[in-house]
């Protein structure tokens, strides 16, 4: 056999940007596989953790307006649009995760009324005032990187989080939990081997 007929055989390397997938777990869209990018430091929140999270919102979730921060694989946002949120928008610094996003929602058959992908910087795009609190806010910034009380601190300060809003925290299991404002508690907490995530209110 010829070198080139060897070669021809072989798998392409991977690249820095590989796709995985992500499966839907609940909701209208239950069981579809969704391509990934794999980016260096994408790190999609597991179907454990998201049965898990979306139990716990599933009287809340129904006609909710949601914020995907630091999207990555958009799978909480999907899987909120999956089972009824009314609007969801995603943000993510990368223009290869914004177009897989915008791809994904297209073989979903969803419109931009109901979700939007911005191609930003989710700390800086929440350092602007905002013109309408969202019910539901998922964040999930990259690990390592000392993101998470800084964007807290810049969506409380513009307006995104009401007082009726619910908020989804997912960092490394070794940190405590960020300082909220007064008044905020957190209404349930879970861990893996290598993260802790919560749910939190303000409370009545």
């Amino acid at each position: 056999m010829s070198r080139q007929s060897r070669s021809a055989r072989r798998p392409p390397p991977q690249t820095r940007d590989s796709l995985g997938a992500v499966r839907i777990i609940g909701g209208d869209f239950r069981g579809r596989k969704l391509p990934v990018i794999l980016a260096d430091g994408l790190r999609p929140t597991s179907d454990r953790v998201r049965e898990t999270l979306f139990n716990w919102l599933q009287f809340e979730i129904a006609g909710a307006r949601c914020l995907d921060a630091f999207a990555g694989s958009g799978a909480l946002g999907l899987e909120a649009l999956s089972r009824g949120a009314r609007e969801v928008v995603f943000i993510d610094a990368l223009p290869q995760v914004q177009q897989q996003l915008q791809q994904n929602l297209q073989r979903l058959q969803i419109g931009v009324e109901r979700a939007t992908v911005h191609c930003t910087n989710s700390l800086k795009w929440v350092q602007n005032p905002a013109p309408q609190a969202f019910d539901i806010l998922f964040l999930d910034p990259p690990f390592h990187k000392n993101l998470m009380v800084e964007t807290l601190d810049a969506l409380f300060a513009n307006g995104w989080l009401s007082e009726q809003s619910l908020l989804y925290l997912e960092q490394e299991k070794s940190l405590s939990w960020p300082t909220l404002p007064a008044g905020w508690v957190c209404l349930k907490e879970k861990s893996t081997p290598q993260v802790r995530y919560g749910l939190f209110a303000k409370a009545e």
